[in-house]
């Protein structure tokens, strides 16, 4: 009886019981256990800036955030933040009263949605969705209602009339990713706009969450929602380092709002990790202060291995959907003769020794997602080029 309880009651709590193991976890255990490339979870398999990685070690033997920091964020980052929203979009934000540092954009959203649901209230999120918003949703006792973006024109597009049709008396807010994970989607001028008449029109919150706001390629821009009339006193805004910086192991992210809105989040987040990630605080200050060369940069380097690895996948004979943002291209496996996503990545790694991850995870509607299959492209060059050369048998 070892291991068991008196109860009969499942352990889990039930409105995580439909969650399991996260496919990253599945998926990345097996990259490893077949020697294969791992192009699935996206983390990049380099480290950001010298200067930002000894700003850290810096704070550490100067004991800068060594001890709890403060519960909102160490004075430098703040103020670094809020330049950073100032300098690049004209948004200003309160330094001591609108802007709240979390354990990376994870936490900050679960903190969100636990501060601002009560059971009951609807959510509206963007499908696919990152599946941390499904978790976040049920653990606040809210309903996720999904609202489903689908392929027109070689890329993934929200219909507005659709998202408009979702709201009911129930819906408390609208969760916003752009760009878009793992669509590579980024909402434009007029999509935005019509998001933020809706949520003026229907008294909504809105939960953005943008952390790939760096990575936008060709005609894209990234603006975010809060910039919209009507949208500064309803909108939080979610940012990450990790994403931008390369030090996604550092877990700092960040909210930006009205001060009520980051009161609500910070109730909640006190509760959370209370503060975390001292000393990478004050490094990932003296990050967001780098010249716009750093960011130019950044961006082309990934613009040229997105496009290395799309033509890869297209030579492959996957349809390719060329993202306009973030590190992840969603490819079609129905041009290879396959249709279920699962079966084929848990294939891929004996097949060509490479790991996806299928997109339909990120679905509550399974088949709308089925067909299709997510490559991370936040890799080195040669490690790149390897997987395109190993993914070329599938055309055989």
């Amino acid at each position: 009886m070892t291991g068991m309880t008196s109860t009969s009651r499942p352990l889990l709590n039930r409105r995580l019981a439909e969650f399991g193991t996260t496919i990253f976890a599945e998926m990345s255990a097996l990259a490893l256990s077949t020697g294969s490339i791992n192009l699935g979870q996206g983390f990049p398999d380099t480290d950001g800036p010298e200067e930002v990685r000894e700003a850290a070690v810096r704070a550490l033997r100067d004991g800068r955030g060594n001890q709890y920091p403060p519960g909102p964020g160490v004075p430098e980052l703040r103020a670094a933040i809020a330049a950073h929203q100032e300098r690049r979009y004209g948004l200003s934000y309160d330094v001591d009263t609108e802007v709240l540092v979390t354990a990376g954009a994870t936490e900050a959203i679960a903190a969100t949605l636990l501060a601002l649901l009560e059971p009951g209230d609807e959510v509206i999120a963007l499908e696919p969705y990152y599946d941390s918003y499904a978790a976040c949703i049920a653990m606040a006792g809210g309903t996720r209602v999904p609202v489903t973006l689908r392929p027109h024109e070689g890329s993934f597009r929200l219909d507005l009339d659709e998202l408009r049709d979702a709201v009911t008396d129930r819906t408390r807010l609208l969760l916003i990713n752009t760009p878009h994970n793992p669509t590579g989607t980024v909402l434009t001028r007029a999509e935005l706009a019509a998001i933020a008449e809706l949520a003026v029109e229907r008294d909504l919150l809105v939960v953005t969450d943008e952390v790939y706001e760096h990575l936008v390629f060709d005609d894209a821009e990234h603006l975010p929602l809060a910039g919209f009339p009507g949208m500064r006193e309803r909108t939080v805004t979610i940012g990450s380092a990790g994403k931008t910086f390369s030090f996604t192991g550092w877990k700092v992210g960040w909210v930006t709002a009205a001060s009520g809105l980051v009161t609500a989040v910070r109730s909640a987040k006190q509760f959370l990790t209370y503060v975390s990630s001292g000393p990478f605080q004050h490094a990932v200050a003296e990050a967001l202060a780098l010249p716009d060369s750093y960011f130019t940069a950044f961006r082309e380097d990934m613009l040229a291995k997105r496009d290395l690895l799309a033509a890869g996948l297209t030579e492959a004979g996957f349809e390719v959907f060329r993202p306009a943002g973030t590190y992840f291209i969603t490819t079609d496996i129905r041009p290879l003769g396959e249709s279920d996503g699962f079966a084929f990545c848990r294939a891929l790694p004996e097949r060509a020794g490479v790991v996806a991850i299928p997109n339909a995870v990120f679905y509550d509607h399974r088949d709308a997602g089925a067909p299709f299959v997510r490559f991370a492209f936040c890799k080195r060059t040669e490690v790149l080029q390897e997987a395109v050369k190993r993914l070329k048998s599938l055309a055989g």
